[in-house]
């Protein structure tokens, strides 16, 4: 069983890394071919690529406080990889969800080391909101705490059933 385990954790892990590759190829990308503001149309009136940095948290919250942001990973990334060791054991969407997470922590933590700010990129737009512009990283996180509410949900509702 304990090397089932392992097997399971390198998934995990494997997931995390894709997530991290990705995000900084498409960075690198953005980086490398598009200024600062310059904005492509990917699909008319939804989505567009907008090269944009952020050196705050989402949506530009605690702006210029880096060193908070180097603290804050370091724990949550920490956190993360006891959580998924310990108790992610057998538990596919809880594991996948802490991979996204940790994938896109770290993604964003990669800029902040890097560039000492995050590369956003990625803006759509329903009707006239502009949603704030984000990241494949910044995906990733939303998509794992989704997921990580989903387990917690269904979690809750098969611990319920068999009292």
């Amino acid at each position: 069983m304990g090397k089932k385990r392992g097997v399971a954790l390198i998934y995990y892990y494997l997931i995390a890394l894709v997530v991290v590759g990705i995000d900084q190829f498409t960075k690198w990308l953005v980086v490398e071919h598009l200024t600062i503001g310059q904005q492509v149309e990917v699909i008319p009136g939804f989505l567009y690529w907008f090269s944009f940095r952020n050196n705050g948290a989402a949506w530009s919250i605690l702006e210029g406080h880096m060193s908070f942001f180097y603290i804050i990973t370091v724990i949550v990334v920490a956190v993360i990889i006891y959580i998924m060791q310990r108790y992610a054991k057998g538990k596919t969407l809880f594991g996948i969800s802490l991979a996204l997470i940790l994938g896109g922590a770290l993604g964003n933590f990669i800029d902040r080391l890097w560039r000492h700010e995050v590369v956003d990129f990625v803006q759509t737009v329903w009707g006239n909101y502009y949603f704030p512009i984000f990241n494949l990283a910044d995906a990733a996180l939303s998509i794992g705490v989704v997921c990580m509410l989903i387990f917690v949900f269904l979690d809750d509702r098969k611990t319920k059933g068999k009292k």
